[in-house]
């Protein structure tokens, strides 16, 4: 996770000015995190609803099944089903106020974290199907966004991006990368749970992060190469 819509790493402590001035700790945005490590909780989270679910009630708060089936379009017995799971795995949990069907459920954390590596070939296997999922259910995020885009003002449209860039990288560099952008992320990461830090013209925006060991792709004629370098608007992947 370097961060992702749903999960978060260890990151260093940014820091604001104290009330004398000088420059104090400052809480880390993506230390409110669930961390899962039990592999039937990692096989759980990974279906779509549930992650949907989670990204829901942290986002818009406690949220009633009901009011929960109205927004993903899910039934009532849907969501109540999945709620419970969730919180078989304490990635929700009952908020006060309402019975039944009607109880409401909140998210236990912003962030969730799993194991990018484990010597537990069940863990790895679990996690590498999470991974998966997730990579799935960004890429639906943004198709829907790309179908959508052309209703957006000039302003958005233009600030949107969709590109990559193909780099050689150590895996320290590449670690060392990740904790940059995670640095420049961390001051709005914060609006998350402070809607009054929020600037009026502020829309929830999806930032996706994705870096990855380009493997040797075989290609017609008998031979191979990595793939074309792309940057900016249209970037080969």
């Amino acid at each position: 996770m370097s961060p992702r819509s749903e999960r978060s790493q260890q990151q260093s402590e940014s820091v604001r000015p104290d009330a004398d001035g000088e420059p104090g700790p400052q809480p880390d945005p993506f230390a409110d995190c669930t961390q899962l490590s039990d592999p039937r909780a990692l096989r759980a989270y990974a279906h779509p609803t549930r992650m949907e679910l989670v990204g829901l009630l942290r986002r818009e708060g406690p949220l009633t099944a009901t009011r929960a089936a109205e927004l993903t379009g899910q039934s009532v017995a849907s969501c109540s089903y999945h709620l419970r799971m969730l919180a078989k795995y304490d990635l929700v949990e009952e908020a006060e106020g309402g019975r039944g069907r009607e109880k409401p459920w909140r998210a236990t954390a912003q962030f969730t974290d799993w194991p990018d590596y484990s010597d537990d070939p069940e863990v790895t296997e679990a996690s590498a199907a999470l991974n998966v999922a997730l990579a799935e259910n960004y890429f639906s995020k943004m198709s829907h966004a790309l179908e959508q885009r052309a209703a957006l003002p000039r302003v958005w449209q233009q600030a949107e991006q969709y590109g990559d860039v193909s780099l050689y990288l150590t895996a320290d560099e590449l670690t060392e990368l990740g904790e940059r952008v995670t640095e420049l992320l961390s001051p709005f990461a914060a609006r998350l749970q402070d809607p009054a830090s929020r600037p009026a013209d502020a829309r929830l925006v999806s930032f996706l992060r994705v870096a990855f060991v380009r493997h040797t792709e075989a290609r017609s004629g008998g031979t191979s190469r990595t793939g074309d370098n792309g940057a900016g608007g249209g970037g080969a992947l």
